[in-house]
């Protein structure tokens, strides 16, 4: 099993600045890519920001140039670095990972999701 635990997430004035965290356990052999989603409230989930296992990005129009996703070394545990964040980011975050298997399955796992709430 793989599990995906976030953190980071919280109440934050407009123009302030959040770092989440999002670790990874598990019966993990390699990853693949990993990823923030956000769902606001009556809205589908959208993806955020990507890193591929060779250090691709990809990033929502809505938040180049604001929003960054670093990694540690080990490519175990992947970052949301936002910056100058507007009351339309106000969503709940969710990590999500590609992951090969110690049994050579590929799969998609979730983390639970963290609120991250920007007042005006």
């Amino acid at each position: 099993q793989v599990q995906l635990v976030e953190s980071g997430g919280g109440l934050v004035q407009a123009g302030g600045s959040l770092r989440l965290s999002c670790v990874t356990s598990g019966s993990i052999f390699s990853i693949n890519a990993m990823g923030w989603y956000r769902q606001a409230p009556g809205k589908q989930r959208e993806l955020v920001a990507a890193i591929t296992s060779g250090g691709s990005t990809n990033y929502a129009d809505s938040v180049k140039g604001r929003f960054t996703i670093p990694r540690d070394n080990a490519k175990i545990t992947v970052y949301l670095q936002m910056n100058s964040l507007k009351p339309e980011d106000t969503a709940v975050y969710y990590c999500n990972a590609d992951v090969n298997s110690r049994w050579n399955e590929r799969g998609t796992y979730w983390g639970q999701g963290t609120q991250v709430t920007v007042c005006s």
